[in-house]
């Protein structure tokens, strides 16, 4: 694993981590509101095995990439940050975006003068989006802004929001999500990233809805089974807007779908971007 710097819009610092051959077709992965890109550490070794350059960058606001001095969290922000990246990249990469990530993604890929790419992988997310579900994420995100008192406590706080995922015996690897300042925890992101410069994903609707229509290029849905946000509603209003796209739903799994079944996640879009490139 290397770490790898990029420079996004307005001057924004982007840190990432690359694996995998420098001549591998690129896959750019980009990980939901609130992660890191550690969330993608599994599959990150599983897509590099095979060849391909993986470049899993920290969003503006997250991780070790820098916070919008601004406080610009919106979609033209994120977009823009993707779009710079793409430009320094050898060949068109293929986008794997999860939640946030992949709204980026869409919304990006489906403008009139969209950078060059050669697949689309949306993770729970759709043009339509479950709005209660999107409530219970951004009530999730708005909480505990006192931050925490041990890795223990944050651990109990995404228990409760996430229950059909067993609660692990060891919580240390959740502390890389996870910031100290003087003495207590918060979350690796800025709290500004829930002001008001921000994708508010009623809103964005339209957007997303003309951008499926343009895209072109192939395009995978994964959905997690026990997703709140992406229902069989939201599935068949995708598929509406793009029906040659492709679809899997990964059983036993949540909104958190890498997280929650890394295996068969990493094996859906594997299978899908084996078949995009030729190689399956």
């Amino acid at each position: 694993m290397r770490k790898r710097q990029f420079v996004g819009a307005k001057s924004v610092n982007l840190v990432a981590d690359e694996a995998g051959p420098e001549d591998g077709a690129p896959i750019l992965l980009l990980h939901g509101g609130g992660q890191t890109r550690k969330s993608w550490k599994n599959v990150v070794g599983r897509l590099a095995e095979e060849g391909y350059l993986v470049i899993a960058p920290d969003a503006r606001g997250h991780g070790e990439s820098d916070w919008a001095p601004d406080a610009n969290y919106s979609l033209d922000a994120l977009a823009g940050d993707v779009r710079a990246i793409l430009e320094t990249l050898p060949a068109k990469a293929a986008l794997v975006g999860a939640s946030l990530g992949g709204v980026t993604a869409l919304s990006l890929l489906g403008e009139e003068d969209a950078p060059d790419a050669r697949a689309l992988v949306l993770v729970d997310t759709a043009p339509k989006v479950d709005m209660e579900g999107a409530k219970k994420i951004t009530a999730f995100m708005g909480a505990n802004a006192e931050g925490f008192g041990s890795v223990e406590e944050a651990a109990d706080a995404v228990a409760a929001y996430n229950p059909n995922r067993p609660r692990p015996k060891d919580v240390s690897g959740l502390r890389r999500n996870l910031r100290e300042v003087d003495g207590r925890l918060y979350w690796h992101w800025d709290p500004a990233f829930m002001g008001t410069k921000r994708v508010q994903v009623g809103v964005s609707r339209p957007r997303l809805e003309s951008a499926a229509k343009r895209l072109t290029i192939p395009t995978l849905l994964v959905r997690g089974a026990l997703s709140d946000l992406v229902g069989d509603e939201e599935v068949e209003h995708f598929r509406s807007l793009m029906p040659r796209a492709s679809f899997v739903d990964v059983a036993g799994a949540g909104h958190m779908v890498a997280g929650d079944h890394n295996d068969a996640f990493s094996d859906a879009i594997l299978s899908f971007l084996l078949q995009v490139d030729h190689r399956a």
